[in-house]
């Protein structure tokens, strides 16, 4: 198996808080490994794991379990069954980035007060690609178009501001980032620093989204802007037509979304 090591902490990492989180009241998580040879195609979840030799990894918890209904919805951006405030809802979508990138796959089986089980599958190395999607497995897997241009990400929310900064990397851009209003305005305090697109959360501790980009367009009229929030509704209060070359993505949005988003601005 050919993987990076950090980024294979960081799934298993996310997949053992996850069950941890899923039993308030206590109980077992369990992680079980193991060598399969299959000589049959596993076909699950729109995709065909094809036989082969794979190392399965397998985290399980007795914890609250999820509902059947929400079982193919965590795996995408920004979906979360955690209350406000406990977490971004990232976590399973970035593991499932990182486990596709390595040639594997991860399916998730789970009951109602029983408990949830993640199967991690990771071809040996030096066997072909062994996972061939049907279909679609999350929204926009067309692609967005690549672009240049720099962006200035403004995210207060960390795995956030990380999963898009990324995607937008991939896509060809330069990304600056910054955690907060303020310091996106010290940035751009910078007269010799071109940015070409404001990318920017409406809500954040301190300065709000719409305030920051006024002050900046006045020195910056020209700059493109993308507005991203949860309140589809009055993320403006009363002011939500006076930024020029704006647009909007509510959330929750696709990566694909983000970065199509992005190229539209800049051409």
């Amino acid at each position: 198996m050919r993987a990076d090591k950090r980024q294979l902490e960081q799934v298993f990492m996310n997949l053992v808080v996850n069950a941890r989180d899923a039993m308030p009241e206590g109980g077992d998580v369990r992680i079980e490994t193991e060598v399969v040879r299959m000589t049959e195609p596993l076909r699950r979840d729109r995709a065909t794991v094809q036989p082969g030799e794979y190392v399965t990894v397998k985290v399980i918890d007795s914890g609250t379990g999820i509902a059947s209904d929400k079982l193919q919805k965590v795996f995408e951006p920004f979906y979360t069954t955690k209350r406000t405030g406990e977490g971004t809802g990232l976590g399973l979508s970035t593991v499932y980035g990182i486990v596709k990138q390595t040639g594997g796959f991860i399916f998730v089986d789970s009951l109602i007060g029983r408990g949830t089980e993640f199967t991690v599958f990771l071809p040996v190395s030096g066997a072909e690609e062994r996972v061939v999607p049907e279909e679609a497995t999350l929204p926009d897997a067309q692609g967005a178009r690549s672009g240049e241009g720099v962006v200035l990400l403004v995210e207060d929310e960390a795995p956030v501001r990380a999963f898009a900064t990324r995607a937008l990397r991939l896509k060809g851009y330069t990304v600056l980032e910054a955690d907060c209003a303020e310091e996106a305005l010290r940035l751009l305090e910078d007269g010799s620093l071109n940015v070409d697109v404001f990318v920017t959360d409406v809500v954040m501790p301190g300065m709000d989204g719409p305030t920051w980009v006024r002050k900046a367009m006045e020195d910056r009229p020209d700059v493109r802007v993308i507005f991203m929030s949860g309140y589809t509704e009055g993320a403006f209060g009363n002011s939500d037509h006076d930024i020029s070359n704006s647009t909007f993505l509510p959330k929750p949005f696709s990566l694909n979304q983000l970065t199509e988003a992005v190229f539209q601005q800049i051409n």
